[in-house]
């Protein structure tokens, strides 16, 4: 099959022959008139020769979104069958099956498209128009391989309004409840498909909520920007003496005071509503200490220009977090900035502990769940990172 082509400026080549699958506009150097926004293009280099195959808007900053350098394969049904299947296998190969990210975008070859498995019902985002005209054969795919009770459409994301495409919420396949319940190691979680965060909940730290067991037991804790208290559940679930779950949200106060239930650790658990900062300064002051702080705040810095601005808000939040940390207790701090890198936080963490008057040591990294795989071929796809210190 023949597919329009668009050709990159000279020395541009070399990232999309080496796994660069998003390709911005000001890396092209011309696209054929036939080429219309959403078609599937053929990208040639400099000297006119094959480099990769993808999606094409000439409305968007990605101009073309790579789906495969593999001049042979075509875009059709059975590629993206393939691929879907794929990224399954992938996920049940490292043990996942309840709830999981199906498929993570340009880490699973398919950029634009995002699927998050809960339970027995299936969510998924597109954020390019060129899969927007393949959505029907998506919903398909997903039905035919999961059989799932139902399929809901989460494309209420910001960023398809610059990609020419409408917002929308809707169930698409099946039936999709109101609220279902989710298993993540021993706790049992609420999830609102329809009105949770991202895609109906936070799967990207699903693993490490899990590596809280040998940090909880006997500890009071404070879990800031708690969402929906997954964190927290799992702290009580592991032994916490006290959980307090702090957010601005009263609506996701209210579902960690139900998840706190749904898994028996109501005692355990309470809730505050106020802003992290505000509080953490607060009870600086009046000297409470907590053996065990957790931090997860949303991220600071969506943008390269808001780095800086971000920088000093995650240490300024950091430093009162050391200083509610009693000697000898743990912080656990995460950022979900793709700008803020692995490198970059844990400077922050450095220089907070150093204003701080504290001294830290790190017991591990953190990085988003394995169901998330970061493409080392993508900067966008590592962007949650974090690290658990012992705070001396």
């Amino acid at each position: 099959m023949e597919y329009p082509k668009v050709c990159l400026r000279r020395g541009e080549e070399a990232g999309v022959r080496k796994g660069q699958r998003l390709i911005y506009d000001n890396e092209l150097d011309w696209a054929d008139d036939i080429c219309t926004d959403g078609c599937v293009v053929d990208v040639l280099d400099s000297r006119q020769h094959f480099a990769a195959r993808g999606f094409f808007n000439s409305k968007s900053r990605l101009a073309v979104r790579v789906l495969t350098r593999d001049e042979a394969e075509p875009i059709d049904r059975a590629f993206f069958a393939r691929r879907i299947e794929s990224a399954w296998r992938m996920r049940q190969a490292l043990g996942f099956a309840d709830s999981c990210r199906v498929v993570f975008g340009e880490s699973d070859g398919l950029p634009g498209l995002t699927v998050d498995k809960f339970a027995d019902c299936l969510s998924f985002q597109i954020a390019c128009l060129g899969l927007e005209r393949w959505k029907p054969e998506l919903i398909a795919i997903l039905a035919e391989l999961f059989s799932p009770r139902g399929i809901y459409e989460r494309d209420d994301l910001p960023v398809r309004e610059k990609e020419g495409l409408p917002l929308i919420k809707t169930c698409v396949y099946g039936t999709v409840p109101e609220e279902l319940v989710i298993r993540e190691h021993d706790a049992r979680m609420l999830v609102s498909i329809a009105n949770g965060q991202k895609t109906g909940h936070f799967l990207d730290q699903q693993e490490n909520r899990g590596r809280l067991k040998p940090y909880a037991p006997g500890q009071d804790v404070l879990d800031l920007c708690c969402c929906t208290g997954g964190f927290s559940i799992h702290a009580a679930l592991y032994g916490a003496k006290a959980v307090e779950a702090v957010d601005v949200s009263e609506d996701a106060l209210a579902l960690v005071r139900r998840n706190a239930a749904l898994n028996g650790v109501q005692d355990v658990v309470t809730t505050t509503c106020a802003n992290v900062f505000d509080l953490a300064r607060q009870y600086v002051r009046e000297g409470r200490q907590y053996g065990l702080v957790i931090c997860d705040p949303p991220a600071f810095a969506k943008s390269r220009k808001a780095l800086e601005n971000a920088y000093r808000g995650y240490k300024e939040l950091n430093l009162q977090c050391m200083k509610l940390v009693r000697p000898g207790g743990y912080l656990v701090s995460c950022s979900c900035s793709q700008f803020m890198t692995p490198e970059l936080f844990l400077g922050m963490l450095r220089e907070a502990a150093q204003d701080a008057g504290r001294d830290a040591r790190l017991l591990e990294s953190l990085l988003q769940s394995r169901d998330h795989p970061a493409s080392l071929s993508s900067e966008q796809a590592l962007y949650l990172k974090g690290d658990i210190l012992q705070i001396l």
